[in-house]
């Protein structure tokens, strides 16, 4: 069976992750959670106190740093220089700050290179932002997956109410990113030419899994061995 890459870009609380741990349990990939790179990242300059919008600094702390994502079913655990930081970082003070470290080119550019190392091989379904342009535009499957931002906004209020006690206050933090991810110079959030485009505003997840599923087989054929969780591969970037 043929092991393809398969992307899935989309803004802020789209559902691209939850759809990505589906696929990678379904045809047995290793999914690749790319956001959990910036995010790291954001976290030690919280802790080193270096600026978020030091450009240099930050490609710096980056080159030193190793960052190892190890697949499982329920998500990829984050390891930041050996140490597991996979909870810390969902938080939202990281969260806030992984959305102003990856404006930065530099630090974009060594991300784009550790990713690519990553999933070369296939076998991956990588999501992010920027994966099916730039990271890997020779995919075989890409898929923008995108929904009005009130619809995204409400659904990452009820994932996680306890981050934030008012919905608006969620709906206000997304249209932020949407902004930053939009407007940035290096890489800004658009579907690749080639990618399919899918707006969930309307759909529910199962109506998703089974478009996408239909898009995945038509390029790695029928016939796969759906298995309960990702064949497991570490993978990491140090610098």
């Amino acid at each position: 069976m043929k092991r393809i890459i398969i992307t899935i870009d989309g803004p802020a609380g789209s559902g691209k992750s939850t759809l990505a741990a589906w696929i990678a349990r379904k045809y047995g990939y290793v999914n690749i959670e790319t956001g959990a790179m910036y995010r790291a990242l954001a976290f030690k300059a919280l802790e080193t106190g270096i600026g978020l919008d030091d450009s240099g600094a930050l490609q710096e702390l980056a080159q030193r740093s190793r960052i190892e994502l190890q697949p499982r079913p329920e998500g990829s655990r984050v390891l930041l220089d050996g140490e597991d930081v996979t909870d810390r970082i969902r938080r939202q003070d990281v969260t806030d700050a992984a959305s102003r470290v990856s404006v930065h080119s530099p630090v974009r550019e060594w991300m784009v290179g550790s990713q690519r190392e990553m999933g070369i091989g296939g076998g991956v379904v990588m999501e992010g932002r920027d994966i099916g342009t730039k990271v890997f535009p020779q995919a075989e499957v890409k898929i923008f997956l995108d929904a009005d931002p009130e619809v995204r906004g409400s659904r990452r209020f009820l994932q996680n109410p306890e981050a934030s006690p008012h919905e608006k206050s969620v709906l206000a933090e997304l249209h932020e990113r949407d902004r930053r991810d939009r407007t940035r110079s290096v890489s800004p959030l658009v579907p690749a030419a080639d990618a399919v485009i899918i707006d969930s505003t309307h759909m529910t997840l199962e109506q998703v899994m089974e478009r996408v599923g239909k898009i995945v087989e038509s390029k790695i054929g029928t016939g796969h061995q759906e298995i309960g969780k990702s064949g497991h591969r570490e993978i990491g970037t140090s610098g």
